[in-house]
C-alpha cells in the first residue's frame, strides 16, 4: 500500500498537556473552552464558517506511538477491537471530535467542548449538520450499557465528579 501524506492545517490549542486527566469524548467536556489557530494559507477556507453552531474536526493523534488492533478502551474492562472503539492506538492515528464553534476572529476559532490534547495538529474541518447525521436505529453494539460513562469518565480512569 502507497503513503498519503497530510499537512497539518492548524493546531488545536486546550487546558489539556497531556491526555491524563482530559475527557474521553466531547460529550464529557462539555464547555471547556479551547482555541483553533488555522495556518495563515488557509484563511480564505474559513470564510462562511461562522454560520455554524458546532464543527467536526479532524486531526492527528500526535501522542500515540504505534498501534494495537485490540484494545481495552477508557469505558470497558473487556478487549476490543480496534475499530469498534476510538481508542487512539490506531493504525492511523486520526481523531474526530465534534466541537462547538464560538467564534471566528480572522485565522483563530474559538471553540468548547473540547476533548483533545494541547498542541494537537488539526488536519481538515467540516460543519456539522445534525439533519445530515442523524440515522434511524442506530445501535451502538458494545456501548449499549457504557454510553451514559462518557459524560463523566476521564482518560485516567476516574470520574469527575470525584474532585480531581
Amino acid at each position: 500500500m502507497r503513503d498519503i501524506i497530510y499537512k497539518a492545517i492548524g493546531t488545536i490549542h486546550s487546558p489539556f498537556r497531556e491526555p491524563k486527566g482530559m475527557p474521553i469524548q466531547p460529550v464529557g467536556a462539555k464547555g471547556i473552552k479551547g482555541l483553533v489557530v488555522v495556518e495563515e494559507e488557509y484563511l480564505e477556507g474559513l470564510s462562511d464558517l461562522e454560520g455554524f453552531s458546532h464543527l467536526i474536526l479532524l486531526y492527528h493523534f500526535h501522542l500515540s506511538s504505534g498501534h494495537k488492533l485490540r484494545v481495552t478502551p477508557f469505558l470497558d474492562d473487556h478487549e476490543r477491537g480496534v475499530f469498534a472503539t476510538r481508542a487512539p492506538s490506531r493504525p492511523n492515528p486520526i481523531g474526530l471530535s465534534v466541537v462547538r464553534l464560538e467564534k471566528v476572529e480572522g485565522n483563530r476559532l474559538f471553540i468548547k467542548d473540547v476533548d483533545i490534547v494541547d498542541g494537537t495538529p488539526l488536519l481538515d474541518i467540516k460543519p456539522y449538520v445534525a439533519d445530515f447525521h442523524v440515522r434511524q436505529g442506530v445501535r451502538i453494539g458494545w456501548l449499549e450499557k457504557r454510553s451514559d460513562q462518557a459524560v463523566s469518565k476521564r482518560s485516567d480512569d476516574r470520574f469527575q465528579n470525584e474532585g480531581n
